[in-house]
């Protein structure tokens, strides 16, 4: 017997994994739920949701009360984490689109990631942030890559999320769709006392994207953080409420690595990097735009040891999902036998992968991968550098949660 799922939000960005949940093997049923009634209906026209799906509720309280073992929150960004909390002391497994929460407030982004933390540990319930780096081919390459030791001892690393406000991805027509719908005609009204207190956006309240890679891949914690800030200078409304466009962030490992974090939402074209991407420096072994080159420097040694290098394509890099599993996306997606390979999609690929480890880890009743305490700890390297910019680059402590990594 497989596990019943409850999804809420089937916005644009919900309706994009509803197929995927629904068809996953472990999964015999799910729950739809979305303040827009219409919005339940329009995932109902794919085969693979209306053939699962035993529920239309139109309400997280509902969701809650029902017997779902598990739901999936794909909600408005400012809504995450109390939602998830609500859903974990119903005493269900939560999963939760990215950013844990999106606030003005850095304090209160601390406080709600202990929120969370507290809840699983009192519940015994588990939490899971779809963050799409931590399965991007980059990712999962170096991950194994760290895993056989073939890095050395990390030295350098750098990533970044640039993400222009007028990219192919327009910032400016996602605040728009932000704020349309029973939902989206509240945010003008639920923002208004922060900034009535005078706290700004900044780009680094949405860190996920760029640390998440390689702190995964590294398994070490930040330690502190220097930043500079770049703001917006020809009063672009879209800065508005922005203290800064740009922060470039230096941080420091517990494992004696130098990490590199750029976030950036003015920047005209991002030369070299792409998106959400990073490179990884070791002694022995490093990455960048998927070529590894690796020294096979083993031990001290007065003879020359040259690099040698190897470029790979996305889908050497990434790891296979069970056979039955492709099976069913492909179905979902409607991928016809006739057509080519299944190739995995959405934010490099990554939703099948975010689908199949929350799904699998319900079932299991296990710890999923990207934890409360993972998450809690990307978020905290955000508020650590907006801080260390508001004060011109000043060293601040990244907060520390206790996480013991795996």
């Amino acid at each position: 017997m497989g596990i019943k799922l409850g999804l809420v939000g089937l916005g644009s960005f919900g309706t994009a994994f509803a197929p995927l949940f629904a068809s996953h093997p472990l999964v015999d049923s799910v729950i739809l739920c979305d303040a827009e009634p219409d919005r339940i209906e329009n995932n109902l026209k794919n085969a693979a949701v209306a053939a699962k799906t035993v529920g239309k509720v139109l309400s997280l309280d509902e969701i809650c009360k029902s017997d779902c073992d598990a739901v999936a929150v794909i909600t408005q960004p400012q809504l995450h984490a109390p939602q998830c909390i609500q859903v974990l002391e119903s005493g269900k497994y939560v999963y939760s689109a990215v950013p844990v929460i999106s606030l003005p407030d850095d304090q209160e982004i601390l406080d709600w990631c202990g929120k969370i933390i507290e809840t699983v540990q009192r519940t015994g319930m588990e939490y899971m942030l779809g963050e799409t780096t931590i399965y991007r081919p980059q990712t999962m390459f170096c991950r194994r890559m760290a895993k056989e030791g073939l890095f050395g001892d990390f030295v350098y690393a750098e990533a970044e999320y640039a993400h222009d406000l007028d990219s192919g991805c327009s910032l400016r027509e996602v605040a728009k769709q932000r704020s349309t719908g029973k939902i989206g005609e509240k945010l003008a009204e639920f923002y208004h006392p922060y900034r009535e207190r005078g706290c700004k956006s900044h780009p680094m309240s949405y860190p996920t994207h760029s640390v998440s890679g390689v702190v995964d891949v590294m398994r070490s914690k930040p330690l502190s953080v220097s930043a500079i800030g770049y703001r917006n200078a020809n009063s672009d409304p879209y800065f508005k409420n922005y203290d800064f466009s740009n922060i470039v962030a230096f941080f420091k490992m517990d494992n004696g690595c130098s990490f590199r974090v750029a976030e950036m939402r003015e920047i005209s074209a991002n030369i070299g990097l792409q998106g959400e991407d990073f490179r990884l420096f070791g002694t022995r072994g490093s990455y960048s735009m998927n070529e590894w080159r690796n020294n096979g420097r083993t031990a001290p040694t007065p003879e020359k040891k040259p690099n040698v290098a190897t470029k790979y394509t996305d889908e050497q890099m990434r790891d296979p999902l069970p056979p039955e599993v492709t099976a069913a996306f492909r179905a979902a997606l409607n991928i016809k036998d006739g057509d080519s390979d299944f190739v995995p999609s959405g934010h490099g690929g990554s939703h099948p992968y975010l689908v199949h480890e929350f799904v699998s880890a319900v079932y299991e009743r296990r710890r999923p991968k990207v934890s409360a305490w993972d998450a809690a700890t990307y978020m905290a390297m955000g508020v650590a550098a907006h801080q260390s910019a508001q004060k011109d680059g000043e060293i601040v402590k990244v907060a520390d949660f206790g996480k013991v990594w795996d």
